[in-house]
């Protein structure tokens, strides 16, 4: 959990003799003991509980909603939870009587009965506020675990209580945040695990927030500690601020692509926005084949022949970048809800590439509306009812629209980079002789692409590949920067076989970026992990190297890695190469060793060879591979590196190394689609869409138990 931050009750000073009389020291010293002593008593069940209404248990109550805002704060007068991934519950307890309820008051006693009849033992009477959660084996909650979930085989299920409402005669709602959660840590059962109170942190917004990032949860609440409690309301002193974008959608319809075996090919998605049904997209990644057909059961009954949508959608409309599939839609009646992650919003409303989280049974159609952010400075300041800014707020974005940072006509030019001097000198030097790309133009390639391809180089140890001549002239690894390179670059140690110590760089900033560009680094090649954890990579990678095959074989095979992955419920990524081939990136979030990730990895191009055996080989020597496609497993060793997402390749062309929606891995697919020249115009439309892979890693374990029994 986030970690906590320390307080220091410590007061210095030496003994007063018996006569002399007190210092101001002592005094201090006497008054903090005396408030902390009275906060204790105050904070005593007895004097909480005399502070609140006596009433009977509140009925067809909903729960208190939060504001959504855009980043994460500091304040003082504000705690901060985890935000659980799983369905809000309401229960209620009186008399061994026990109701569970959705926010909407549908019933959760039989859907989720391990809770409920757990509820039934309680002795005391109330009605508290929370979530219920699926775990996984590493305890972390499970969003799509949970909406799977039909009995305690499918796993372990939690409730975590952050309020309570109402105990044993006394309605607590209008009590401050802090009493009523001193009130429940107090009086709530915790015998049971199944059981457990969301704790609330001792540290800054923006601390959590991290912390919250590197676990991979949703989010965090951030809640003003002397809020109370009102029904059904969403409150602007209650803010939840998410690690990733989420949205709960409607389900219009489906499409098919021409030729798919699939079920369907995508969902197609809607809100409310003012009375109407707007169409914001569709989505068709994030579900495997089993789902799929479950959710075709669910999507018969409602088949429409016309479209919800009061305007004509164009369901497969084509960009720069992706022709038409031949996407066919099946339109449904607006009744089913989903939830979808995604990485934002285009200009025309549009999710750009979301994923499929899961379905929402226990939220109504006619209640989802576009959830936007609010700005979270003039929230915070709004509540607080000052007149100055009352948080310390995150840095803004950066800037997506970026030209270039070096002009045509100078030969040499210095630029200031994160507050280093960086010198480009020889812009002129053509690095691609046949399509005239000049070292000028690399530069200013990657001062466009920083803000994408930054967070695979940090904190990453990187093997330097050199082409200070260009492209036609032989290039040459470096890995040892130790006295070479500025006093401002972060560098990784290790020693040699022979007992030579020497230094990786390490990335950073664009400055440090640019640095080894300045070097004729064309490509980056960073490790698979961090340097906070060197002997645990982030990703699994399988690397598709072609020999005498076909680009179509690779996509084939490509497509076929994915199939198998999807079986398993384990999520993976692809990009092109940038030269012959394509890697497929699954994500570990650094819990897994390389051994373990190698041994994966060989696991599933192994079952892939055994299909495919006419065209592809996992032999490592190429003379036994016999002109066949090579499905490299190996790479996943410490040290072992590949070109990098938006990665230039020292290739004709300078093509990129360029992550791909699934449905664009289809035959036709070209490595000269994506170059120095386009790549930017793509992320800009695109976005990242490799962000999942630094994410939340699978569980190895869940999904090496649906590997499907006939390869076992």
């Amino acid at each position: 959990m986030p970690p906590t931050r320390k307080k220091n009750n410590s007061v210095g000073g030496t003994a007063t003799p018996a006569r002399q009389a007190p210092t101001k020291k002592k005094k201090a010293v006497a008054n903090t003991e005396v408030k902390s002593l009275q906060k204790t008593l105050d904070d005593s069940l007895p004097a909480l509980l005399a502070k609140a209404k006596t009433g009977l248990m509140p009925k067809n109550i909903k729960p208190m909603l939060a504001t959504l805002v855009d980043k994460p704060f500091d304040d003082p007068d504000w705690v901060y939870e985890v935000k659980w991934d799983g369905y809000r519950a309401l229960g209620f307890v009186k008399k061994g009587r026990v109701q569970l309820l959705s926010r909407n008051n549908k019933s959760f006693d039989k859907k989720f009965y391990p809770i409920h009849d757990m509820l039934t033992t309680w002795k005391a009477d109330m009605l508290i506020d929370g979530e219920i959660v699926a775990l996984d084996e590493q305890g972390n909650s499970n969003f799509n675990q949970l909406q799977n979930w039909r009995s305690e085989a499918d796993g372990e299920l939690a409730f975590y209580a952050f309020d309570i409402l109402w105990y044993n005669g006394k309605n607590v709602m209008g009590l401050p945040l802090t009493e009523r959660q001193a009130i429940l840590k107090q009086v709530l059962p915790q015998e049971d695990d199944r059981i457990r109170i969301s704790n609330v942190f001792d540290v800054p917004g923006t601390e959590m927030f991290t912390a919250a990032e590197k676990m991979g949860l949703e989010g965090i609440m951030a809640k003003r500690a002397d809020s109370v409690y009102t029904s059904d309301l969403r409150s602007k002193e209650w803010l939840k601020i998410k690690v990733n974008k989420r949205q709960e959608v409607i389900i219009a319809g489906f499409t098919k692509n021409e030729g798919s075996s699939k079920t369907f090919s995508a969902l197609l998605l809607a809100v409310h926005e003012k009375g109407k049904l707007k169409y914001v997209g569709k989505v068709g990644t994030g579900f495997s084949d089993k789902r799929q057909q479950e959710m075709m059961e669910l999507f018969k009954p409602l088949i429409v022949k016309k479209s919800p949508f009061a305007e004509a959608i164009d369901v497969d409309k084509p960009s720069r970048f992706r022709k038409r599939m031949g996407a066919k839609p099946t339109w449904l009646k607006p009744q089913l809800v989903c939830e979808v992650a995604y990485a934002e919003i285009t200009d025309e409303g549009v999710f750009r590439h979301p994923s499929f989280e899961g379905m929402r049974e226990d939220k109504k159609a006619g209640e989802v509306v576009r959830e936007t952010e609010s700005d979270t400075k003039k929230v915070v300041m709004e509540v607080n009812k000052k007149d100055k800014p009352a948080a310390i707020l995150t840095k803004a974005p950066k800037d997506k629209g970026r030209k270039t940072l070096l002009n045509p006509t100078d030969e040499t030019q210095t630029r200031n980079i994160k507050g280093h001097d960086l010198k480009f000198t020889n812009l002129s030097k053509v690095y691609w002789p046949k399509e005239g790309y000049t070292k000028r133009d690399m530069f200013n390639y990657y001062y466009q692409v920083a803000e994408y391809i930054l967070p695979y180089l940090k904190d990453r140890p990187q093997s330097l590949n050199r082409f200070p001549n260009g492209i036609t002239k032989p290039g040459f690894y470096q890995k040892d920067v130790k006295g070479k390179s500025p006093g401002w670059v972060s560098t990784f140690p290790y020693t040699t076989s022979d007992g030579v110590k020497k230094e990786f760089l390490v990335g950073d900033n664009e400055d440090t970026l640019l640095w080894m560009a300045s070097l004729g680094c064309i490509e980056m090649n960073p490790w698979f992990s961090r340097i906070q954890s060197p002997d645990h990579p982030d990703y699994c990678v399988l690397d598709l190297d072609p020999d005498k095959n076909t680009f179509n074989q690779v996509i084939k095979i490509a497509n076929a890695i994915k199939d198998l992955l999807d079986a398993m419920g384990v999520p993976c990524y692809c990009k092109t190469s940038g030269s012959t081939g394509m890697h497929i990136y699954i994500p570990l979030a650094a819990k897994y060793t390389y051994d373990q990730s190698q041994m994966f990895g060989r696991l599933i191009v192994e079952d892939i060879q055994r299909q495919y055996s006419s065209f592809t080989s996992v032999e490592r020597l190429v003379k036994n591979r016999k002109g066949k496609m090579y499905l490299d497993f190996l790479q996943n060793r410490p040290g072992a590196t590949l070109a990098c997402p938006y990665s230039l390749r020292p290739k004709p062309g300078a093509t990129v190394s360029m992550p791909l929606h699934w449905d664009e891995v289809k035959p036709g697919l070209k490595m000269s689609d994506f170059t120095i020249k386009n790549a930017p115009a793509r992320l800009r439309e695109t976005g990242d869409l490799f962000k999942p892979v630094l994410g939340k890693g699978i569980n190895l374990q869940a999904a090496l138990a649906k590997y499907p029994k006939q390869l076992r």
